[in-house]
């Protein structure tokens, strides 16, 4: 059992007052416990699912582009999206929206040369 599991819903309350760059590591313990694994399996699944320019903004030097959460859930499919909300301990919506506000800075910070490391 790790940390991540005693937290339980507060996890979720946890992550709205993070800093941005305690963002990337929350995000990917929560990846870790579904089947995308990490923020490259996350990456991975978003450009094969429609999203590949606005994580292309994300990993490059520009402007991050904005994603809603109407299109992670899209490009997540239901399954992915509510293994996320249950290991953050929030609803669906509220993990969207999560998401959709840390995952553009998330990608960005993690790649700081223009590529995901791993």
């Amino acid at each position: 059992m790790g940390l991540f599991d005693n937290l339980g819903g507060s996890l979720g309350s946890m992550i709205g007052q993070v800093t941005a760059a305690a963002a990337p590591a929350l995000i990917s313990a929560v990846l870790a416990k579904t089947n995308l694994g990490d923020l490259n399996g996350l990456v991975t699944q978003l450009q094969q699912n429609g999203l590949g320019d606005q994580v292309k903004s994300w990993i490059g030097n520009g402007a991050n582009m904005h994603v809603t959460p109407d299109e992670l859930r899209a490009a997540l499919g239901n399954e992915q999206v509510k293994q996320i909300a249950a290991h953050f301990g929030l609803p669906v919506d509220e993990a969207l929206k999560l998401l959709a506000e840390h995952v553009p800075n998330a990608v960005d910070q993690a790649s700081p040369n223009g590529a995901l490391p791993g």
